[in-house]
């Protein structure tokens, strides 16, 4: 492993995402970018705004849950869902802040992959190092090489941009395609690892570099009948040398096998697919970036967003949950306490206000965290249900950069980003 210093990059700056991803579509097109996995037809069709939603591939066949996901998964914790597993909300009641590793939840593409630490390596490549005009000089990492390093703790969650994606049609009567999670695909952990940004500077880091593309050791994910190749997406060098962390531990332990061991990368606040489990190895670029996860995949498409589909996606949105089951009964006229969690990619939860009558009437919620950005408030209301029959539990967030769920989310034909008050349901006997 190499220890001699490089010269600092530049600062972290926070960049405007679409003009950023605009000037590498010309980039590309002017033959200073690299496109690994992506047609030149494709992006074509973004950079010249003639792209049909519809004609987007839909995911591949998922495989059998029972045989992609290592850890147990008991009906009372998770909802399977192919490759993936969701966790219910109510099993999240009195957990705590974090949550439990055994109940977060998983979003695989393919199988995960069981990895010995020792075994692993991590290398890092390309035109973004340091070294002879065009020579690719790989620099490569191991298990204790990271560990050895200065260790940063930090609590943040990961969520899958499709959370939410079910409401789209229960609530909203939109036909989207992906998997149909409800609100559980999202959990908080705190991670222990290195900064992603200590190991490019160790690696030689060139002040040309412009974009980091880590990539995962799980098998190649194919859609359509064509292999897209393993997992990867690339992030922005600012991005890259912010916030982001190389994760080895999560909640005091060694990673999980479903959750990315021995290392997985964690980008706070994003968009979950930027999180690439199981890393092997990241490209350093002198050149803009793509692949199929922020090309085809992880954009929106549709009549409320550009012919071309937006910029690709990064921040999470804004969402709340009950920590309660659907559909639950609750005896009339005894007093209650409803709980929830509420979170944004874009700050901490400042407000949370509940309805317990549909949505006509909302009240304030007493907020058990202060806000906090990267992660979740937890919140509890007292509730008395007077009138027997059926209704709808309603929480809307706001957050500190003056977010408030919508009543109506935009609608995407991949339904990522929910964002909309949910209605839960539930009966008064």
């Amino acid at each position: 492993m190499p220890a001699s210093p490089v010269p600092s990059p530049r600062p972290a700056t926070r960049v405007d995402e679409t003009a950023y991803d605009r000037r590498r579509l010309r980039q590309w097109l002017a033959g200073d970018a690299r496109a690994d996995g992506v047609s030149r037809r494709r992006l074509l069709t973004l950079l010249a705004a003639t792209a049909a939603a519809t004609a987007l591939p839909a995911p591949g066949p998922a495989r059998a849950a029972d045989t992609s996901i290592v850890k147990p998964l008991p009906p009372e914790w998770f909802i399977q869902r192919g490759t993936n597993a969701e966790t219910r909300w109510e099993a999240l009641r009195g957990t705590g802040h974090h949550t439990p590793n055994e109940l977060f939840f998983v979003r695989n593409h393919t199988t995960t992959p069981v990895l010995d630490a020792q075994d692993w390596r991590l290398r890092l490549w390309g035109s973004g190092l340091r070294g002879a005009p065009g020579e690719d000089r790989p620099v490569e990492f191991g298990y204790d090489d990271l560990r050895a390093l200065p260790a940063v703790t930090r609590t943040a969650f990961v969520e899958c941009a499709g959370n939410g994606r079910s409401h789209y049609t229960t609530q909203q009567g939109e036909t989207v395609t992906g998997t149909p999670w409800t609100l559980g695909a999202i959990g908080v952990a705190r991670w222990r690892g290195v900064r992603l940004a200590d190991v490019l500077r160790r690696a030689g880091l060139s002040p040309y570099a412009v974009d980091v593309q880590p990539r995962g050791l799980d098998a190649e994910y194919v859609s359509g009948g064509e292999s897209l190749g393993r997992v990867r997406r690339p992030l922005p060098l600012a991005k890259a040398l912010d916030d982001v962390l190389l994760a080895y531990e999560m909640n005091g332990e060694p990673l999980p096998y479903d959750h990315g061991h021995p290392v997985r990368v964690l980008v706070p606040s994003w968009v979950g697919i930027a999180s690439i489990k199981w890393v092997g190895d990241i490209e350093v670029s002198a050149q803009p970036l793509f692949s199929p996860w922020n090309t085809t995949f992880y954009r929106l498409f549709g009549p409320s967003h550009p012919p071309q589909g937006s910029a690709p996606l990064t921040r999470q949105t804004i969402k709340s949950a009950f920590e309660l089951a659907s559909g639950a009964t609750f005896p009339v006229g005894e007093g209650q306490v409803l709980h929830g969690r509420s979170w944004s990619g874009a700050g901490g939860i400042a407000r949370v206000e509940v309805s317990t009558d549909g949505g006509t009437s909302w009240r304030p919620a007493r907020l058990h965290d202060r806000p906090r950005a990267d992660t979740w408030n937890r919140w509890s209301i007292p509730w008395k249900p007077e009138t027997p029959g059926t209704t709808h539990l309603l929480a809307r967030a706001t957050d500190t950069a003056g977010h408030r769920q919508p009543d109506v989310a935009v609608p995407n034909t991949q339904g990522y980003l929910f964002d909309a008050v949910v209605r839960h349901p539930v009966t008064v006997v």
